[in-house]
């Protein structure tokens, strides 16, 4: 008797391809949202560049939401014709600049706030202009105007280099205290300057959270490490065509259960 399995009518099997990971969706990074000519950090819009912007995107058939919503809808196939919308910071401006404009083109956002801060300033940027934080009012305002709101950490420090204790101030204190601002734990984090490493990912995760926003992860990929476009007052219809098509680097590998069970909100408030 043969001991070859083909001359027997076999055939091997060949393993099943791995399924290709999804890149991660189109998230735009916003800052303060004011006159921008001090601006040394290139990190201010003006509110009619915003609204410029949301036009651009609405006439191609693009709303904007909050990440958890954008992560949702990604998770059960449905996230076409969606792009996150972030504000870094938290900056007093968010609520008569951005936040009008957000309604005017039914879009939501998510906005990561300094709980830490509240009614200071953007004390860390060494070069000005001093601009105002959310206070504790603000911030309630902004989420019961259907926003997300999402932590920065507590007084925007660079998380790399943070002690353990400072680490667990940073990710679990400050989401204590949004919760009791706003009525709900925050699902995601901002990594203060887009810098983290590992560390700094796992305490994040470990504090609760369902993602960790950057700017460029580079090879850390994953909910933990979603990377976001920088958006400037420069940002004209084709620098914003040219970055809507520059590929975006990682892979957004699996969704927690704690952003997969929750239903996505598009669309803002009138």
């Amino acid at each position: 008797m043969t001991a070859d399995p083909a001359a027997r009518g076999f055939r091997p099997t060949r393993p099943p391809a791995p399924a290709p990971r999804a890149a991660p969706p189109w998230i735009l990074m916003y800052h303060s949202v004011a006159d921008p000519t001090d601006d040394p950090y290139g990190i201010t819009v003006a509110a009619h560049r915003l609204d410029h912007h949301l036009r651009w995107l609405r006439r191609r058939g693009l709303t904007g939401v909050g990440v958890g919503a954008l992560l949702r809808a990604h998770a059960a196939g449905r996230s076409r014709g969606l792009v996150g919308l972030t504000f870094d910071d938290g900056y007093a401006d968010f609520l008569h600049a951005a936040l009008p404009a957000l309604r005017r083109h039914a879009c939501t956002a998510t906005v990561f706030v300094l709980p830490g801060r509240p009614g200071g300033s953007n004390e860390w940027d060494p070069l000005g202009p001093r601009r105002a934080l959310l206070t504790e009012s603000g911030i309630r305002e902004a989420a019961e105007a259907g926003m997300e709101i999402g932590s920065h950490g507590l007084v925007h420090r660079d998380l790399t280099r943070a002690t353990r204790e400072e680490l667990l101030a940073e990710t679990r204190h400050s989401r204590a205290l949004i919760a009791d601002l706003t009525g709900r734990p925050p699902e995601g984090f901002c990594y203060p300057y887009g810098v983290f490493d590992r560390r700094v990912a796992a305490a994040v995760r470990e504090a609760g959270y369902s993602y960790g926003c950057a700017i460029d992860p580079g090879p850390l990929t994953g909910v933990f490490a979603l990377p976001r476009t920088h958006i400037s007052q420069a940002d004209g219809a084709g620098r914003l065509w040219a970055k809507r098509l520059r590929p975006r680097r990682g892979r957004l590998t699996s969704l927690p259960p704690a952003v997969a069970a929750r239903p996505a909100q598009v669309g803002g408030r009138r």
